[in-house]
C-alpha cells in the first residue's frame, strides 16, 4: 500500500534607579507567592477535524464557556491549551496529565477508561461513513478492497472508527486498500474524489450530508456505529463541585458561549463502543515475552533493565520505580506491520551486552511505543526482550512504587 501525504535599545539607568531594586524584588516575590498559591488547573481542548477557522471558533467557545463555568472555583489558575494532536491527547489521558479534557469521542473515551468523569457532550453524535461517487460500482466495504482510500490523519476519530471496523473484519488499512491519501481536513477529501485520485473517502456523516446538500452526487457505502460528538471529561477530586460545573455546562443557554452547541449530559457507557476500537496493540510479539506487573518486579530484582518509552513529559509526572527514560519517537501507523524507518529510537542507549534482559513499557495496551521498541531491540539482536504490554497504568493499578522526576 502506498501512502501519499496530502527594535529598541535600553539606555543606562540613572543612579537613583538602583534604589528601586529592593522594591521591585519585593513586589516580584509577592506576586510570585500569590501565583504559587493559586491552584493550577490544566485544560486541553481538541476541536477535532475541522477547518482552521472552525477549529479556532470551537476552541474559543469551549474556552469561554469553561472559564465561565469555573468562576465559582476561587484561587483556580487556569491553563487552557488548544490541541490538534489526538495521539498526544490519548497518551496524556492515560498518564492523566490534564485536569479537564475536551475532545472527540476516542480521546474522551480513553480519559473515562482511565478514571475521568464525563461532563457533557454536544447534541449531535458522530458516525464515520465511507463515501463513493454515485456512479461508482462500489456498494460496500468489501467492494472497496484494493481501491484507493482518502482518509483524515491517523489520529482522527473517523480513522479510529474505520480502523476498528476493519479490525473487526480481520483486516487492516494496508491490507484492504491499495493506497491511502491522507488529508488534514475532511473537506479536502471531496476534491480527492472529484479529481479521481480517491475511489472512496472516509468522513463524518455530517460532512457527507453537507456535501450531498450542496448537490454533490455521492453515496455512503458503509457506516460505523454512532459515538458521542465533541465531549468533556474531568479528573475526579480536582474541583470542589464537579456537579456544579456539569450543571453549568449542560444548562448553557442565552448568552453562554456554549449555548449553540446544545450540550447535554452523557454517561460513561456512551463511550464503550469507541473504547473497544482503534489502536490496541497485538497480544503477542514473536521473539519477545509478554509480561505483567508482577513479572516485571521480579525481573528488576534479577537485574533486568526497564525502559520507559513514553515522552519525557509523561515520565517526569510519574514512572515505574527503576525505569530509565528511553523515548520512542513514533511517526509510523499503529499497526503490526508498521514502517520502523519512519520512527526514531536510540538503540545505542541499550546495553552493549545483548544477552541482558530488557523490559520495555509505555502507557498500556493502547500504546504502541513499547511494542515497537521491543521489535527494534529484537531486530538489533537482543535475545532477552520482555514486553510489558500493560505498562504504567497496570503498574500503578497493582500498587507498585512510582517515582517522579523534577
Amino acid at each position: 500500500m502506498k501512502l501519499f501525504p496530502f527594535p529598541y535599545f535600553v539606555r543606562s539607568a540613572p543612579p537613583f534607579a538602583s534604589l528601586l531594586q529592593p522594591l521591585a524584588l519585593a513586589l516580584a516575590a509577592l506576586l510570585g507567592g500569590a501565583a504559587a498559591q493559586a491552584q493550577s488547573f490544566s485544560i486541553v481542548i481538541n476541536p477535532g477535524d475541522q477547518a482552521e477557522q472552525s477549529r479556532y471558533s470551537v476552541f474559543s467557545d469551549w474556552k469561554a464557556g469553561l472559564e465561565q463555568g469555573l468562576r465559582r472555583e476561587r484561587g483556580l489558575g487556569l491553563q487552557i491549551s488548544q490541541s490538534g494532536d489526538a495521539t498526544a491527547d490519548l497518551s496524556a489521558t492515560r498518564a492523566r496529565l490534564n485536569d479537564l479534557v475536551v475532545g472527540p469521542a476516542h480521546v474522551v473515551g480513553s480519559a473515562i477508561r482511565y478514571g475521568y468523569l464525563p461532563l457533557a457532550t454536544v447534541e449531535k453524535p458522530v458516525q464515520a461513513v465511507l463515501v463513493a461517487p454515485q456512479s461508482s460500482p462500489i456498494h460496500s466495504l468489501a467492494d472497496a478492497a484494493g481501491k484507493r482510500l482518502g482518509l483524515p490523519q491517523q489520529d482522527s476519530v473517523v480513522t479510529y472508527l474505520l480502523r476498528g471496523e476493519l479490525n473487526a473484519a480481520n483486516s487492516t488499512l494496508k491490507k484492504h486498500f491499495s493506497a491511502v491519501v491522507e488529508s488534514r481536513y475532511q473537506d479536502a477529501l471531496l476534491v480527492c474524489l472529484q479529481i479521481r485520485r480517491c475511489d472512496v473517502v472516509a468522513v463524518e456523516r455530517s460532512v457527507f450530508e453537507r456535501w450531498q446538500a450542496g448537490g454533490e452526487p455521492l453515496k455512503a457505502v458503509m457506516q460505523s456505529k454512532a459515538v458521542p460528538g465533541l465531549s468533556a471529561a474531568i479528573k475526579p477530586g480536582v474541583l470542589s463541585s464537579v456537579e456544579g460545573l456539569r450543571s453549568t455546562l449542560n444548562a448553557a443557554t442565552g448568552n453562554s458561549p456554549l449555548a449553540h452547541l446544545k450540550l447535554q449530559p452523557v454517561a460513561a457507557e456512551a463511550f464503550e463502543y469507541v473504547s473497544t476500537l482503534g489502536y490496541f496493540t497485538p497480544r503477542a510479539l514473536p521473539g519477545a515475552t509478554v509480561v505483567d506487573a508482577a513479572a516485571v518486579a521480579k525481573l528488576l530484582q534479577g537485574g533486568a533493565q526497564l525502559f520507559d518509552t513514553r515522552p519525557e513529559s509523561e515520565y517526569k509526572v510519574g514512572h515505574m520505580a527503576g525505569a530509565k527514560l528511553l523515548p520512542y519517537g513514533e511517526k509510523s501507523a499503529k499497526e503490526a506491520d508498521f514502517k520502523a524507518e519512519d520512527d526514531k529510537f536510540e538503540l545505542a542507549k541499550l546495553p552493549a551486552d545483548k544477552s541482558q534482559p530488557l523490559v520495555f513499557a509505555c502507557n498500556g495496551a493502547e500504546c504502541w511505543k513499547s511494542f515497537k521498541a521491543s521489535h527494534a531491540a529484537l531486530k538489533a539482536g537482543h535475545s532477552k526482550v520482555f514486553w510489558f504490554r500493560g505498562g504504567f497504568p497496570e503498574w500503578r493499578a497493582a500498587g507498585y512504587k512510582i517515582e517522579t522526576t523534577p
